[in-house]
């Protein structure tokens, strides 16, 4: 099976239910300050959003993480996902379009140390509410790229898009071929760094009509893989994403895939 869709089945297992809520982190009190500019802490509240992440991960450059809403549960209009231990610990920043409301939406990240994982939301009143887990895992910011320079070059930018229905929304499942180079990666022949690379800003449309949009630092995996919930509205589906070094993709599917 295409590793690219593994994301779903992973969260679908047992295991990745089990109780591992965040702990207690003085690395998290100095960001809250300093780094997401919060005065108090945001409530926990898995009435409004839910985060669900392996307690222990199999690929600390591929952990899965999901982010749900109950049906009746306020939307919320953008999010902040935050790896606390990771070098850059903002992993990315989200708005979402009135069509993924409730949220349902999934994307794998690297944890480069036992980290609590923990995405703050914003709703549409100016509240703030916040979920997440404690993940064990351990160098996944510097883990080896998958594949050589050559193929990197060849591949990068290739799109692959699906969607199928369930439970009366669509599931799309959306995948971007991109090394997502963190800047703290050995190319394997040279034995030197990598410069970073990646994917900074993403925007996913039908129509006129924004689905998501994504601004990322070095935390987002390779090959990134975004599977989201949304209504379907019968128009194309529009992707632009943009990267460090300056290279920008423009593709569209059908509606349907």
């Amino acid at each position: 099976m295409k590793a690219w869709l593994l994301t779903g089945l992973l969260l679908a297992s047992p295991a990745l239910a089990q109780e591992n809520p965040l702990l207690p982190s003085e690395t998290w009190e100095d960001l809250r300050q300093t780094v997401v500019g919060l005065d108090e802490e945001p409530p926990l509240d898995s009435a409004i959003l839910d985060l669900e992440a392996p307690m222990r991960a199999n690929d600390a450059a591929i952990v899965p993480i999901r982010l749900t809403q109950p049906t009746d549960a306020p939307p919320i209009d953008s999010l902040t996902l935050i790896i606390d231990e990771n070098p850059a610990p903002v992993a990315a920043e989200y708005e979402f379009g009135p069509a993924l409301m409730p949220l349902d939406f999934e994307v794998r990240v690297r944890v480069d140390a036992y980290s609590d994982v923990r995405a703050i939301g914003d709703l549409a009143d100016g509240g703030k509410v916040m979920s997440g887990r404690f993940v064990k895992a351990s160098g996944g910011c510097s883990a080896p790229a998958g594949k050589d320079m050559a193929a990197v070059e060849q591949s990068m930018g290739q799109m692959r898009w699906k969607s199928t229905m369930q439970d009366g929304r669509s599931i799309g499942t959306l995948m971007i071929r991109h090394p997502m180079f963190s800047g703290l990666q050995r190319d394997q022949v040279t034995l030197l760094n990598i410069p970073a690379n990646f994917i900074d800003r993403l925007q996913v449309r039908q129509g006129d009509e924004l689905l998501f949009s994504m601004q990322a630092g070095i935390s987002v995996s390779e090959d990134p893989v975004f599977r989201f919930a949304y209504d379907p509205n019968g128009q194309p589906i529009t992707v632009h994403a943009e990267d460090l070094d300056g290279h920008v993709w423009d593709q569209t599917f059908g509606a349907e895939g």
